[in-house]
């Protein structure tokens, strides 16, 4: 199989290069060809090193501020010369608020100072061929599960003020925990009530009391995601899927992953309404 081939650039006037050196030794380690432009690139330089390599994705990498104006002038130059068919990712020192906006103009994904760059070469080598084994982003929210002392006690609030309406009741004896669904548009609330003290839900009661216990995300293959989350070194509760309510397959993934979240990995049964 033929190897990626990343340009990494470091745009403008910015003089460190520390992180791009480090990001361009990782996707060698991940087996990617890396081509690196040095400090002080102009756009019109990049893009002709990107053209002239042959690359298969340019990185940008921006520590002065300058990525609003930087990063779009890439993709800008990239459409004059043909080449826009070469996919841009960018990093560095970028706020949050600054995504939306270079996104728009064209830029497939941000890599904020926070991301690894284990998520950095996953995601080129999905860019790349969709087809590779990784796994795809989540669906959607599938359900929030929300703890609570009892069924009886609580549903009333939600059928009644806030006129959702209960499709069903289910006791997950493998899990300790009866569950009551209430549809919301496409997602479900996911009421739980322990059946037994030693229902990771009763723990949780007890601990803090009743409130949103988790996040459960929709996907499409829970093992393969449990496995590229183990490459990546995220923590997990669950190091392979088990059985869930309406027949899914579930695993958890530790809060300290997502700043006290927790989130639960849910694929549902082939031809459900998940």
């Amino acid at each position: 199989m033929k190897k990626i081939r990343v340009l990494i650039a470091k745009p403008g006037l910015d003089g460190h290069d520390r992180g791009a050196l480090v990001i361009a030794q990782a996707l060698r380690d991940h087996g990617m060809e890396v081509i690196y432009t040095g400090l002080r690139q102009s756009p019109v330089q990049i893009v002709q090193a990107a053209i002239q390599e042959d690359v298969d994705v340019i990185g940008l990498s921006s520590l002065s501020g300058a990525h609003k104006t930087l990063f779009p002038k890439v993709i800008e130059v990239l459409k004059e010369r043909d080449a826009e068919d070469i996919p841009v990712v960018g990093g560095g020192v970028i706020p949050a608020e600054d995504i939306p906006f270079l996104l728009d103009k064209g830029v497939s994904k941000i890599f904020t100072s926070g991301s690894s760059t284990e998520a950095l070469a996953v995601y080129i080598k999905q860019l790349i061929d969709p087809d590779s084994d990784q796994a795809e982003a989540p669906n959607k929210v599938s359900h929030i599960g929300i703890a609570v002392d009892t069924i009886e006690k609580a549903l009333p609030f939600y059928t009644d003020t806030l006129g959702l309406e209960l499709e069903g009741v289910e006791s997950v004896e493998s899990e300790g925990v009866k569950v009551a669904f209430l549809k919301i548009g496409d997602s479900r609330f996911e009421l739980l009530e322990p059946t037994n003290d030693q229902s990771s839900i009763k723990k949780f009661i007890d601990k803090k009391g009743e409130g949103i216990h988790h996040i459960a995300l929709d996907v499409n293959d829970v093992d393969k995601r449990i496995e590229t989350l183990k490459t990546r070194g995220i923590p997990l509760i669950n190091q392979e899927s088990k059985p869930g309510a309406h027949n899914s397959q579930i695993a958890f993934i530790h809060p300290k992953a997502a700043h006290g979240v927790l989130f639960e990995l849910c694929q549902q049964q082939e031809g459900s309404d998940s």
